[in-house]
């Protein structure tokens, strides 16, 4: 049972962002101190990109481990409260996050995702070089 009332839930929830947040702010500062030049959420692509590098050809997602269940994750705790929902939500998610992918490489387009753990929790600067070396090595 959840300990908000559903007001208070919504208003927590309508708070939280869906661009600009702070991994992706990370990356991309990371990115253009290495000499990296991008756009920032491209809405003609599929699934409207957080990063787009067109000299390499390359989308970079930056996706938050709740939001796109990130499974195998400790910081992916689903609610237990209105289960069903968010089986639901999750489920939506991944589906439309892996159609959205799909359509980019049927375009042309290298896909990388960066999941927030790796840049909020894990070693960021390890995550960010292999970003680098990722990048550069299939252009």
């Amino acid at each position: 049972m959840d300990n908000r009332s559903k007001e208070a839930r919504s208003r927590n929830m309508s708070r939280i962002p869906s661009k600009n947040t702070k991994p992706e702010e990370s990356v991309r500062k990371y990115l253009f101190a290495q000499g990296f030049r991008y756009r920032k959420n491209v809405s003609k692509l599929p699934g409207k990109p957080d990063i787009v590098l067109p000299k390499y050809k390359t989308v970079i997602f930056v996706n938050g481990c709740f939001w796109h269940a990130h499974q195998g994750c400790k910081w992916f705790v689903p609610p237990k409260s209105n289960s069903d929902f968010w089986k639901k939500k999750f489920a939506y998610n991944t589906d439309r996050d892996n159609r959205n992918y799909k359509k980019l490489e049927e375009l042309g387009w290298r896909v990388i995702i960066v999941w927030e753990c790796e840049i909020r929790h894990g070693d960021a600067d390890v995550t960010l070089s292999h970003l680098c070396n990722s990048i550069l090595e299939q252009s």
